[in-house]
């Protein structure tokens, strides 16, 4: 087996402070999907776009999210317990920005579905995770949420990709036939 070999890049030409500002555009540099997390509360449906989404374990099935403690939504759907991450598809850029309003009503006129685990489900993810929320962590100004998959809803479509303040990717893909499906990352 031969290592691969590639020339590295040179480093950043300078070191920045580590300010909201700088924070937010140095972020910026690592792509993610874009999910809207939603659940009913009181009889009415709740919900937040929300970048910072992973997989946590898969035994036991657990995945986390990151939300602002002062956001609205997050009180409401951290106080009904059961919740649906909505993975949007990159045509879904109208429903980012439906969610991640601070003004209008994020359900009005729209089409969901209440699934079996109680979360309403968005027309057209790419992937929901029905989850119930299992532990909260407080860090910074955020809370890290941790919830236990109950289940899973899962498309073909591609999904919507946040980067450097766009949607989209503007690189071309790099294709690394050696890495598949089988492969373990950490």
């Amino acid at each position: 087996m031969s290592a691969l070999a590639f020339s590295p890049s040179p480093l950043p030409h300078e070191v920045l402070e580590p300010t909201p500002d700088t924070m937010r555009r140095a972020m910026g540099a690592f792509p993610s999907g874009v999910t809207v997390v939603t659940a009913v509360h009181d009889g009415e449906p709740v919900g937040f776009t929300c970048q910072s989404f992973a997989s946590l374990s898969l035994e036991p099935p657990l995945v986390l999210f990151c939300a602002t403690r002062e956001g609205r939504a997050w009180a409401r759907i951290r106080e009904a317990g059961s919740l649906c991450v909505n993975v949007l598809g990159e045509d879904q850029v109208e429903m980012c920005q439906r969610f991640g309003s601070r003004t209008g009503l994020r359900f009005e006129g729209l089409e969901w579905t209440l699934s079996p685990y109680g979360g309403p489900s968005l027309p057209g993810a790419v992937l929901r995770v029905h989850a119930s929320l299992e532990t909260v962590h407080v860090a910074g100004d955020h809370d890290i949420a941790i919830g236990r998959v109950r289940g899973l809803e899962l498309s073909s479509a591609p999904p919507l990709v946040f980067h450097r303040g766009r949607f989209g990717l503007e690189a071309p893909k790099a294709g690394f036939a050696h890495w598949g499906e089988h492969d373990f990352w950490s």
